[in-house]
């Protein structure tokens, strides 16, 4: 588990750094150049498909604690049930037993 959470946690630092350097330079704003502006919209598909890609990764870890915490089974004491002791009495009368409870 420990060994997901490194390479995650490197990919959001890499994805603020991003996010971070496209805002902080006023010069991206102004592309001229329609390659270059191509290659910019490229590396935004290519940001929002890591981001989604990293979304998806946390959702299927967080799917998977939460079936962990389904599978954990709990052992719960059997329920006390009281047990009625029927009082029956048979009485014979001539040849049929007849039995009487309460």
């Amino acid at each position: 588990m420990y060994m997901r959470r490194t390479p995650m946690s490197f990919v959001l630092a890499v994805l603020a750094g991003a996010a971070s350097a496209g805002f902080a330079s006023p010069a991206s704003a102004q592309v001229l150049d329609p390659a270059a502006r191509n290659s910019v919209l490229i590396q935004q598909n290519d940001l929002q498909a890591l981001q989604s890609r990293v979304q998806r990764q946390q959702f299927q870890q967080q799917q998977q604690q939460y079936r962990a915490q389904d599978r954990v089974i709990v052992q719960q004491p059997p329920p006390v049930v009281p047990q009625v002791r029927p009082s029956c009495q048979t009485q014979i009368i001539g040849n049929t037993a007849v039995s009487t409870c309460r």
